[in-house]
C-alpha cells in the first residue's frame, strides 16, 4: 500500500496509489493520513479499500509529506562505512543519533531555500523508517514488527552550521525545509527486506550518490531497537537511517549546492524526489513550498 497527501500547505488531502501508480483521493473515507492511519488497525482498514473505486486526483498537484503528524524526526549519522571514510571520521561503535526539527519537514518536490549565511549546503539520500507500533526497549529480533513502512528522505545539511559553529549537529540539520519526505509512505508488506534497497541521488543530472542498504553499518532492525533504548518511538515517528557515500563534503574539492541547482533522488520501490534550490533573497516571505 502506498499512501500520500496532496495539496498546498494547510489544505492537504489524503490519497493512495492504485496498481497503475495513479493517485486516488481518499477524502470520502479518511480526513487525513495521520499517525493513527499508520497504526496496525488503520492500515488494516485501508487494505479493504479498492483504489479503483476512488476518484483520481486531478494533475498537476503538489505532493505533501505523506502523513500529517510526524512526531519525532530521528536521524542516524555515519551509518555507511564508506561515507564515514569520505567524511574523514572513524566508523562509529554505536549509532550516532541526532534530531531534525518539525519545520525541516517538506514535500518531496518542494523548493529548497538556502538560509541566510549558508555556504556549504549538502545532499543526503536516506531510507526513512516509519513507526507504526509504540517501541520502547524493544529487542532487535522484534524491532521490524514496530515498523509501519518506509519512505525516501533527503537529509539536507548545512556543513558550516553543522561542523564549524560549535555545539551539536542540529544547527546544520534542522533548517526550514531541510527534510523533504516522500513522495509516499510504502507499507512494510511491500518491502520484505529493508536491507535490499538501492539508493541514488543526482545533482543537475550528474550522479553523485549510488548506494545500497545492505552496506549499512547498523541495519534497520538494530537501529529501531537501539533508538528505543533512549526514547520511546510512537506511531508516526520517522527514523532516517543514514546516507551512502557521494555527498558534497566528501568530494575533492568539496562541492555544495547553489541557487538554481536541482536534486533528484530515489530508492528502489519507494519513489523519487526532485527539489530545486533557491537563494533566500529569491524567496517570497522566506522559505516556503514551491
Amino acid at each position: 500500500m502506498k499512501l500520500l497527501r496532496y495539496g498546498e500547505p494547510g489544505a492537504e488531502r489524503p490519497a493512495m496509489l492504485d496498481a497503475d501508480g495513479v493517485a486516488r483521493d481518499l477524502s470520502a473515507l479518511l480526513a487525513d493520513v495521520t499517525s493513527t492511519t499508520l497504526a496496525p488497525a488503520g492500515l488494516e482498514a485501508l487494505r479493504a479499500v479498492d483504489p479503483r473505486a476512488l476518484p483520481p486526483v486531478e494533475a498537476p498537484f503538489r505532493i505533501a509529506p505523506p502523513w500529517a503528524d510526524v512526531g519525532k524526526f530521528v536521524c542516524i549519522g555515519l551509518n555507511y562505512a564508506d561515507h564515514a571514510a569520505e567524511a574523514g571520521v572513524p566508523v562509529p561503535d554505536e549509532p550516532v543519533l541526532f534530531l531534525k526539527t518539525d519545520t525541516a519537514l517538506a514535500g518531496c518536490n518542494d523548493t529548497v531555500v538556502l538560509p541566510p549565511g549558508a555556504c556549504k549546503v549538502d545532499w543526503e539520500v536516506e531510507l526513512g523508517v516509519v513507526i507504526g507500533r509504540r517501541a520502547r526497549q524493544v529487542r532487535r529480533e522484534d524491532a521490524l514488527g514496530h515498523v509501519a513502512g518506509y519512505c525516501v528522505v533527503n537529509d539536507i545539511s548545512e556543513r558550516a552550521f553543522q561542523l564549524e559553529r560549535g555545539g551539536t549537529w542540529d544547527k546544520g540539520k534542522g533548517c526550514d525545509g531541510f527534510g523533504p519526505v516522500g513522495p509516499w509512505f510504502v507499507s512494510a508488506d511491500e518491502v520484505p527486506d529493508p536491507q535490499a534497497l538501492g539508493l541514488w541521488l543526482d545533482v543537475n543530472g550528474e550522479r553523485m550518490q549510488t548506494g545500497h542498504t545492505s552496506t549499512m553499518v547498523f541495519g534497520v532492525a538494530e537501529i529501531v531497537a537501539y533508538v528505543s533504548r533512549f526514547m520511546t518511538l510512537n506511531p508516526g515517528d520517522l527514523v532516517s537511517t543514514g546516507t551512502p557515500p557521494g555527498v558534497g563534503l566528501g568530494r575533492k574539492p568539496p562541492r555544495y549546492l547553489r541557487a538554481g541547482d536541482v536534486m533528484t533522488l530515489g530508492i528502489d520501490g519507494l519513489g523519487t524526489q526532485r527539489q530545486q534550490v533557491r537563494a533566500w533573497d529569491d524567496a517570497i516571505d522566506g522559505p516556503s513550498a514551491g
